[in-house]
């Protein structure tokens, strides 16, 4: 069959990494993909669209008929961290790692069809809670995952080399609010990285399990912030988006015992990063959102 990469992952590898590097990996994927097909013995169905934005999942079946996905994934998106994280959590609030072994991640059959963002909003928060409280579990013991100080010293060097005086305020307070929040950081748990409704699918051992970290070790609110952001469209266009916004911020912190201030300060910092970077990638829309929601916080 034909592995042809989905336009959102060839969009997003793009914007992340890079046209050149993107392009050279994804003009090799037809051929990766078959060889790790080939390799692992199992037959492909078909590739899942319009699938995620640093990897091509192919729905497969194993010799007994059993159904899995096959993740394949560029090295520069470390897919070797994110199986380790899938290893350390075991199935617990996450997709299940069957094989560690071999090219690509072998996973349990989700249904890809079916998100969180299916269902109205406020189920869709209460079961996106519920699934990431789980995730949030001491790291191993040598682990080799960056901290969400590391991160977001990357990002911030990158925010202050952007230079828009549109932007300059709302930058300048993401910023201190960033600099401030790792001075202190209260934990350091494994966090999913970028989770949000659209990475928790719906499953057949348990309703609902998260997929896609980008796995990092930190505190929960910093995990937390990029769900609060969700379905920001609707926000935006809502006579009451700000007061709805600080309200989500609040239940949110309250549900988890999360401090609120510092979850503010997180959903602050990652809106502004994300609007900046947006526009820095020419989706203008997508960025004005984000700073605007950014500047109701």
């Amino acid at each position: 069959m034909a592995y042809e990469p989905p336009r959102r992952l060839v969009r997003a590898l793009g914007e992340t990494y890079g046209d050149a590097a993107a392009g050279d990996w994804l003009a090799r994927l037809p051929e990766l993909a078959g060889e790790a097909v080939d390799a692992r013995r199992v037959d492909a169905e078909r590739v899942a669209v319009p699938g995620g934005r640093s990897s091509l999942v192919v729905l497969v079946r194993d010799a007994e008929g059993g159904a899995a996905a096959l993740k394949v994934a560029p090295p520069f998106a470390a897919p070797e961290l994110e199986r380790a994280a899938l290893a350390h959590w075991d199935g617990w609030g996450a997709v299940r790692l069957l094989d560690g072994s071999g090219p690509g991640l072998l996973l349990e059959r989700l249904h890809p069809e079916m998100s969180l963002r299916s269902l109205p909003e406020a189920k869709a928060l209460l079961e996106a809670a519920g699934t990431v409280r789980r995730l949030w579990v001491e790291p191993p013991a040598g682990h080799g995952f960056e901290s969400v100080a590391v991160r977001t010293e990357r990002q911030a060097e990158a925010m202050r080399a952007a230079k828009d005086t549109e932007t300059a305020d709302l930058v300048a307070a993401a910023l201190e609010a960033r600099d401030a929040l790792v001075a202190d950081a209260p934990e350091e748990l494994l966090l999913h990285g970028c989770f949000r409704q659209g990475k928790v699918l719906a499953g057949d051992r348990a309703p609902w399990l998260a997929v896609g970290p980008d796995p990092v070790v930190g505190e929960r609110a910093y995990d937390l912030a990029r769900l609060v952001r969700d379905r920001v469209e609707d926000l935006v266009a809502a006579d009451t988006g700000p007061s709805s916004g600080r309200r989500r911020v609040n239940r949110l912190a309250d549900s988890l015992d999360v401090d609120r201030e510092r979850l503010r300060g997180w959903t602050l910092f990652r809106a502004v990063e994300s609007g900046v970077r947006a526009l820095a990638a020419g989706r203008r829309q997508d960025g004005e959102v984000l700073l605007e929601f950014a500047g109701w916080l």
